[in-house]
């Protein structure tokens, strides 16, 4: 085999990247070899990726020269950025510019961008069915990241749009699996009614990722959605059921308590979870959990992802 594509790989300490160079990584005969970019080469995570036999390099989605170092030489890169960490659809937006500039000084033949819907074609913020948030969106995580795709196509970098689905790892880190109520059982609270959530574990969005670089340029210039499966609230509290071996209800409340919950960033979920449960048919006809499960045959179901974290899902 001649030498191998580099994907310079952005957020590989956490689970997208993580999923992305772990499946080069364990497929040695692929044709492609990766290299994790990371704000701290010195992390524990980091020095795991290096062990198992990843180019670990040093760069910042801050600091555009980095990224064009770090990117340098590499054929394709997987670009994502986390708006959670600060919280500023701004800086989101300004983030995907330099990657963006980065990727194209650097020759980069296949960026795949890590995105989500800007929720303002549906809704206007004229729109007074959810309130505006920050002054000009609807969805801050999502339009930051819809609104950011431009930055790719301006630069005139060959990108694929990966849109991607709700993780179930938000059950374990982000405080969003079942909590006891005051009877003392367990109650899972999605605000969609009876609308099914697309869902995935979020190492499979990086597995989805390579199955995309390794079907070379047929997804450039498109934007492709993926899901593990799509289920209601009732079934997936059904499902955490079976998994804790106790009861778990949905705790079925509207998107406006949800927004009154309090907790940084209740507003912006509150909208998201009501743009999925009122745009149900559009969101997830844009992810087809058989596409993929083309792109990454190993995909896991709920169950199969529970199978083997339930026991990490903090039961408050």
């Amino acid at each position: 085999m001649g030498t191998k594509k580099i994907i310079a790989v952005l957020g590989a300490t956490g689970a997208q990247g993580g999923g992305l160079v772990r499946a080069i990584l364990a497929d040695p005969q692929g044709g492609f070899a990766a290299r994790a970019i990371t704000r701290n080469p010195a992390s524990p995570e980091a020095r795991e990726l290096a062990k198992l036999g990843a180019e670990v390099v040093a760069a910042d989605v801050d600091d555009e020269k980095s990224l064009e170092r770090a990117f340098a030489g590499a054929h394709g890169v997987y670009a994502v950025t986390f708006y959670w960490a600060h919280m500023q659809p701004e800086r989101e937006i300004e983030e995907a510019r330099k990657i963006a500039a980065a990727a194209k000084a650097a020759g980069i033949r296949h960026l795949v961008w890590s995105t989500l819907e800007d929720t303002r074609r549906w809704v206007p913020l004229a729109d007074d069915r959810m309130p505006t948030l920050m002054g000009r969106y609807k969805v801050p995580h999502f339009d930051a990241k819809g609104e950011a795709n431009r930055a790719f196509t301006d630069a005139g970098v060959p990108t694929t749009f990966l849109l991607t689905s709700f993780y179930w790892d938000n059950l374990i880190h982000f405080g969003m699996g079942p909590k006891k109520g005051p009877d003392g059982a367990l109650g899972f609270t999605l605000p969609m009614g009876q609308a099914k959530l697309p869902g995935m574990a979020a190492e499979d969005i990086g597995r989805c990722a390579y199955g995309v670089f390794k079907r070379g340029g047929e997804f450039v210039g498109r934007t492709v959605g993926i899901a593990g499966e799509h289920l209601s609230g009732a079934e997936m509290a059904a499902a955490l059921g079976r998994a804790l071996g106790k009861a778990v209800r949905h705790n079925d409340v509207s998107p406006e308590t949800y927004r009154g919950f309090g907790f940084p960033g209740a507003d912006d979920l509150g909208n998201m979870f009501q743009f999925k449960r009122d745009f149900e048919r559009e969101f997830r006809a844009a992810r087809d959990p058989a596409f993929a499960r083309s792109l990454n045959p190993a995909l896991q179901t709920f169950d199969a992802w529970l199978a083997k974290n339930a026991t990490r899902i903090p039961i408050e």
